[in-house]
């Protein structure tokens, strides 16, 4: 029994000392039992650091890297030959209508477009992008957009491809998970479900 309680006492006395002290200030540094990652092995931009020769914390891009989202140029010289429309689904401040330029649409984009949207947009907005997803089974959530709805399908082509890249509603941004070729792809995949549908 005493050592039960000798245990107890000890437990009671570091407990104590774990949750007694938080909130209050001390003129000396606390004593850590676990960093909670306050020092952590990483470089801040613009910093210097002793770990590399020449002291700059900043470094400089590996030879050919290139910008998510865009393709490898055809030299390291050229500048990616991708338009603002191809990248951003908009003109300025105006969605745009009708796929860009760089992209042809035949049997293999819709063929893409549909294995991205099964493997990204199946989950929340179901098989025949009616919304029915199988979240819609486990999540007290909104309802899912109906891809099939008359609202959807006035909605420029820009515009689709716009919130696939950034998201809208509960609906997070997809431009770090799918390069822009894939959400087009995609997006005529929408359109072609649409007219399928007749919806268009």
């Amino acid at each position: 029994m005493r050592w039960f309680f000798l245990i107890l006492f000890a437990v009671a006395v570091m407990f104590a000392v774990g949750i007694g002290p938080r909130g209050e200030k001390f003129s000396k540094p606390p004593l850590y039992v676990f960093n909670d990652m306050d020092w952590q092995d990483k470089l801040k931009f613009q910093k210097p650091s002793e770990f590399f020769e020449n002291g700059q914390g900043a470094r400089k891009p590996v030879a050919n890297t290139v910008p998510i989202g865009y393709t490898f140029p055809t030299s390291p010289d050229s500048a990616p030959a991708e338009s603002e429309y191809f990248l951003n689904g908009t003109f300025g401040d105006y969605y745009g209508d009708g796929m860009p330029a760089e992209v042809t649409v035949d049997n293999a984009l819709l063929q893409r477009g549909q294995e991205r949207y099964q493997i990204f947009c199946t989950p929340c907005h179901g098989t025949s992008g009616n919304g029915q997803g199988i979240v819609s089974k486990y999540w007290a959530i909104p309802p899912t957009a109906n891809l099939l709805d008359p609202r959807v399908v006035a909605m420029p082509d820009g515009q689709i491809f716009w919130t696939i890249t950034h998201g809208k509603g509960l609906m997070g941004p997809y431009n770090g998970a799918i390069p822009a070729a894939d959400r087009w792809a995609i997006t005529a995949y929408v359109r072609a479900m649409q007219a399928a549908g007749g919806s268009k």
